[in-house]
């Protein structure tokens, strides 16, 4: 059985490094497109390249508009040749337990996971409260990430932000109710800083969480990877917060809290 990962990036250069090398000694192949960065993520794209020659399929595809994500998505697909493929962004980094976990579990249509989201810094999470996906009886941040190839009539549907992989009959993958929950989380940087050029990228700043998180405990055992040998143009993740986020952070944390507290008291939540 064969995984591919499905890498599409732009301007992901502060986490790109880790998000690949996290998965790539556990998947077949990775189909890392890159869709117009302007920071040093071609340069990551091209050392992970260099290091991984029989994994790594580079191409540089531009992506001028929102509805652009849906048709290079769909090539990817086009390409992959294996029996599963998993959704690997750029600002995921996964734990070698968990990519391993998943991968000896394959056994239904998609796998669904749950992930720690990043705020502020690498220091501090999101409580799972705050997140809104939903997955049957799930609900917080979870992410459907692995899919099996041969679903009929497998395709990618809708824009950014509201889309997803659906079937023949147009049925989201996550409606048809044949994914398995897998207990194998992974760091999500989704909601910090991804790249010092990240204003050029749609919506991506629009992502970005001022708040204060919950600490990490001193313990807290972070992805194998990030302790690994890397090039020098490749930051260190072990940044703290800027005095600018902080300074934010203190006016937004109590509004985004009575936000939510309304919104999850709203009917139909």
């Amino acid at each position: 059985m064969e995984v591919w990962a499905h890498t599409l990036v732009k301007n992901e250069a502060k986490w790109l490094w880790y998000a690949v090398t996290s998965v790539i000694d556990h998947v077949d192949k990775v189909l890392l497109w890159d869709t117009g960065s302007t920071d040093n993520s071609l340069e990551i794209e091209k050392e992970i390249e260099k290091r991984y020659p029989a994994k790594v399929i580079l191409k540089q595809r531009r992506q001028e508009s929102v509805e652009d994500f849906t048709e290079v998505r769909q090539e990817m697909l086009n390409e992959t040749k294996s029996d599963w493929f998993m959704v690997l962004d750029g600002d995921e980094i996964w734990y070698e337990e968990s990519i391993q976990k998943v991968i000896t579990e394959l056994d239904q249509e998609a796998v669904v996971v749950p992930t720690l989201n990043l705020v502020g810094d690498i220091y501090h999470y999101q409580d799972k409260s705050t997140g809104r996906y939903k997955f049957g009886n799930l609900e917080g941040h979870y992410n459907l990430r692995f899919v099996k190839r041969n679903i009929p009539g497998l395709h990618s549907q809708g824009i950014h932000g509201i889309w997803g992989w659906a079937d023949e009959n147009n049925k989201m993958i996550q409606d048809r109710n044949t994914y398995k929950f897998i207990n194998a989380p992974y760091l999500h940087a989704t909601g910090i800083e991804r790249s010092d050029r990240d204003v050029e990228v749609v919506k991506r700043r629009k992502k970005l969480k001022y708040e204060f998180g919950i600490n990490f405990p001193k313990d807290f055992y972070y992805p194998e990877v990030f302790f690994k040998n890397r090039p020098n143009f490749v930051e260190s993740p072990f940044r703290p917060m800027s005095n600018s986020f902080k300074i934010r952070a203190f006016i937004e944390t109590p509004l985004r809290k009575l936000k939510r507290k309304l919104w999850q008291g709203s009917p139909g939540y």
